[in-house]
């Protein structure tokens, strides 16, 4: 069977602290990145310093009406044993949610993109794109011309995370021509390849997105980190 999705719920619990196997601990807070137009519905999710503005990333396959949607982040803190405060907290990325109906999911399933097939999945295994620049990303199928590729280092894409030093996010930029907008964040711990899953209410209704980016560990134990 594929890798079986997370407590989703439980790492977007404001307040949650757990500990890492090398001994420091991790706190979750909520970071809001404003609202994602969906024009058709259909979400993608990538890389967007490689894949964003080049038409090689494909949605997924569970669309949804369109419309507008909020996106929020699991932002964890972590502290070290002994460490003294200070005013620049290490701070990662758990986790990126667009919501789509305010109920609670009561089932997962892993978001595909066409020609994925969950069925063919060994044990542990899953499908998410891949991550080579540490970042991210949310938006619309129909908004990928409104950004030129962004890899060399210049667009707003990267003038907004050079101009934060490149803190966690969420940022929003928008085309002001037409209204097209990406929501992007860093990526937990970095580059690696990262899955969404899709949530659905008791109707089968999609009720989210989510990708865990593998910071909070499993109840049953602390993360490596």
């Amino acid at each position: 069977m594929p890798m079986p999705a997370p407590d989703l719920a439980r790492i977007f619990t404001p307040g949650l602290s757990f500990p890492y196997e090398w001994g420091g601990t991790g706190t979750v807070s909520l970071a809001a990145g404003g609202e994602l137009w969906l024009p058709t519905g259909r979400l993608v999710a990538c890389d967007p310093f490689v894949a964003l503005g080049s038409g090689e990333a494909e949605p997924f396959t569970a669309a949804v009406p369109p419309g507008r949607y909020p996106v929020d982040l699991s932002v964890v803190t972590i502290t070290r044993p002994g460490e003294p405060p200070t005013g620049t907290p290490h701070r990662r990325v758990a986790a990126a949610r667009l919501t789509v109906r305010a109920e609670p999911p009561v089932s997962w399933e892993l978001a595909l993109v066409p020609g994925q097939d969950a069925a063919e999945l060994a044990d542990g295994e899953f499908y998410g794109y891949g991550v080579d620049a540490g970042t991210g990303c949310f938006y619309d199928a129909a908004c990928d011309d409104s950004f030129p590729a962004s890899e060399d280092d210049e667009g707003p894409l990267w003038d907004a995370f050079e101009a934060a030093d490149w803190a966690p996010g969420p940022y929003t930029i928008t085309d002001p021509d037409t209204g097209h907008n990406v929501v992007a964040f860093s990526s937990g711990w970095g580059d690696g390849a990262y899955p969404t899953w899709v949530g659905r209410t008791a109707r089968g209704d999609i009720a989210c997105f989510v990708t865990d980016f593998f910071v909070v560990p499993p109840e049953s134990g602390p993360a490596p980190g």
